[in-house]
């Protein structure tokens, strides 16, 4: 039947309008959402805090988890009745430094938080301020003692380690690592399908309803390791190219592999071919550019800079064209 058709699909993202965000979503990534701030977007999301909905094909209007639980094959070995997906992808612009946090591990979580996931994370530095840092664990061994200390009398930051950063830099942060997203970053996130953050320390930052933002200071001293962390440095990464693309791995851990994927194809007639297996759907978030997906059956998807592509799992044969960069996440 058509509607088991496995094609490719863009994806509308839910927004969020944290305090610490800015416009350049709007501005440079065509994100028509009215919020101000605009600070995230959850362009590849099942998570109830922020769906993401189907914006092309036969099942547009949707939400992706609406569809998957209809059709979980197009999760692959993911399927579930429930239509949750393992991983959340996002856009973030900072304006403003975010909030000191941790995030729990999947067994805390499930123990302490009704059976949710904990989160680790990879960062894709998109963009950086000259002077853009992020927080990174701590810069020696603290003990809970001295952190909550510290929290109090608002010196916690001697104890943090702050990284500079810049263009096209890769973090993953494990569950567990303190850190934060400084002020002048624009970053795309892969994390797990998890929306769990305990704020350690948000500089006495007042909400949009002048009250103090919640802190989660006992849970996130449970969770949080308090040994000193090397300075992250970035991986060494190789640029494997074919006609028409390249690729690189960026990270590759438990949860889910991202690959930066580049597109030519522009003065070449050969077409990039695609086509996911069985095992698993892939997403393709564009960075930059433009093109189309030209699928077997005739049909074809225009992607510009700021989409998301959904691809089924066992999806049809498609044939990728233009000019364009992307992260590429595969479970």
């Amino acid at each position: 039947m058509r509607e088991n058709i496995r094609k490719p699909f863009l994806l509308s993202p839910a927004g969020k309008d944290y305090l610490w965000g800015g416009n350049r979503l709007r501005t440079e990534f065509n994100k028509e959402i009215p919020l101000e701030p605009l600070a995230e977007t959850w362009e590849c999301s099942t998570h109830p805090d922020g769906p993401s909905m189907v914006a092309s094909g036969i099942h547009q209007g949707m939400t992706l988890r609406e569809l998957l639980q209809q059709h979980p094959e197009y999760m692959g070995t993911h399927a579930s009745s429930s239509g949750e997906l393992p991983i959340l992808i996002k856009f973030i612009d900072a304006k403003r430094d975010l909030s000191v946090q941790v995030h729990p591990d999947d067994t805390y979580a499930r123990d302490h938080e009704d059976g949710q996931l904990g989160k680790s994370e990879m960062w894709y530095v998109m963009d950086a301020s000259p002077d853009a840092q992020l927080i990174y664990g701590f810069n020696h061994d603290v003990t809970k003692e001295q952190l909550r200390k510290s929290l109090q009398d608002g010196t916690v930051e001697k104890y943090l380690q702050k990284v500079k950063i810049q263009k096209d830099d890769v973090f993953f942060i494990d569950a567990g690592t303190v850190h934060a997203i400084g002020a002048g970053a624009l970053i795309a996130e892969i994390q797990e399908n998890s929306n769990l953050t305990y704020r350690l320390y948000d500089y006495n930052r007042l909400d949009k309803h002048g009250n103090p933002r919640e802190l989660h200071i006992d849970k996130a001293l449970h969770v949080a390791n308090l040994k000193s962390s090397a300075e992250p440095r970035q991986p060494l990464r190789l640029l494997k190219y074919r006609k028409g693309s390249a690729t690189e791995l960026l990270c590759r851990c438990r949860y889910f592999q991202v690959e930066r994927y580049l597109l030519n194809t522009e003065s070449s007639r050969k077409l990039v071919q695609f086509q996911t297996a069985g095992e698993s759907f892939q997403v393709f978030l564009c960075l930059d550019g433009c093109g189309v997906i030209f699928m077997e059956d005739g049909d074809s998807l225009n992607f510009f800079k700021g989409d998301c592509v959904f691809v089924p799992a066992n999806s049809l044969a498609m044939k990728f064209h233009g000019k364009a960069q992307f992260l590429h996440v595969i479970c």
